[in-house]
């Protein structure tokens, strides 16, 4: 019995929109062969189903689009990242071939190189983890069960910025208190009671939720260029509660630690200096909140101008420290943070 060609194609379209073959079809090398013609008909007529068809074609178009665009982010993470590679190599060589020093750069090629090498910092054991045959499959699960962790910024999608900023904030908040109640403690040992009862009345006056001005501030910066507050006298669990102001890790050699709380200051200090020689009204909304986020404040629920003013009292404050006032500095990331947005506002 003949095979109609209306026949075969209604056969091959249930094939690909299901999966299946009819009951009536089977499959060979050259032409398809009728098995039973009397249940083909009916078959097609109580099994296909427009609106399944549609459901099904729909699915894949969906899957299809989530694919690609997954696979078009981690691209464009990628491309980004080389992007910033190649800036920071140019900037490299214009600095060695004008013979420029580091802290003289301009302030967002400061910011770009400072970024680039914790971006780097941080892919090193992801890098390693991937080197081992087949461990790339393994490498892929952990990118997506923690992308916080393992992921750099180029890879996070603008949600996925704002929520981990978030939670990077939360886990430094939980050692503000523990940092003003160890200058507290520190104050018991100062031997000058002018400098004592200032330090005290700043401690009092961020407890009860009042922000401090910069001369507040300045009254006691003696205290932390030498003993009891500075970056090389302070107590080791005190220099271990400031770690997470920078996001570094507390788990290390007391000298260690001291060393890098130290290096990172003085690199924040001369990103200050450089905004100065810029101009704060020179940055746009998004360097002004990543600007005050890497001092220590959250700029989630700040408006431009917030962060503006927030910026500006900053480096009248940083820009008179000295490179022996560090410690200073980085307890400030806590003083000059924790009560700016409880402030009234006129």
């Amino acid at each position: 019995m003949a095979l109609s060609c209306r026949g075969v194609c209604r056969g091959a379209s249930l094939v690909l929109l299901y999966g299946k073959r009819p009951v009536g079809v089977k499959a060979s090398l050259c032409t398809p062969r009728l098995v039973s013609t009397t249940s083909s008909s009916l078959w097609f007529v109580r099994h296909y189903s427009p609106s399944q068809a549609r459901h099904g074609i729909g699915r894949s178009v969906v899957s299809g689009l989530k694919w690609a665009n997954e696979k078009y982010e981690r691209f464009l993470g990628f491309r980004l990242l080389f992007q910033d590679g190649k800036k920071v190599r140019r900037i490299v060589v214009c600095m060695l071939s004008e013979k420029t020093d580091y802290q003289n750069l301009h302030y967002r090629d400061m910011e770009k190189i400072r970024q680039v090498r914790r971006d780097l910092i941080k892919a090193i054991p992801l890098v390693i983890l991937s080197i081992p045959p087949f461990a790339n499959y393994m490498v892929f699960i952990l990118m997506y069960l923690y992308p916080r962790q393992l992921l750099i910024r180029h890879f996070w999608t603008p949600q996925q910025l704002v929520e981990f900023q978030g939670v990077y904030h939360t886990q430094r908040a939980q050692h503000h208190w523990a940092i003003v109640k160890g200058l507290e403690s520190t104050s018991t040992s100062v031997q000058d009671s002018r400098l004592k009862s200032r330090l005290m009345e700043l401690c009092s006056k961020v407890r009860s939720g009042v922000h401090p001005v910069v001369s507040d501030v300045h009254a006691v910066r003696t205290l932390f260029s030498g003993p009891p507050l500075g970056i090389r006298k302070m107590y080791a669990d005190q220099t271990r509660h400031l770690c997470p102001l920078l996001f570094l890790t507390p788990r290390l050699p007391a000298f260690w630690i001291r060393r890098r709380l130290k290096s990172h200051a003085l690199e924040l200090m001369q990103l200050d200096r450089a905004i100065v020689r810029l101009g704060v009204h020179q940055l746009n909304d998004a360097e002004l909140r990543e600007a005050c986020y890497t001092r220590g404040l959250n700029p989630d629920r700040l408006s431009p101008g917030q962060c503006r003013e927030w910026l500006t009292q900053w480096l009248q404050f940083s820009t008179h420290l000295k490179e022996s006032e560090t410690s200073l500095y980085l307890h400030c990331m806590v003083l000059l943070t924790v009560n700016y947005t409880k402030q009234p506002r006129h």
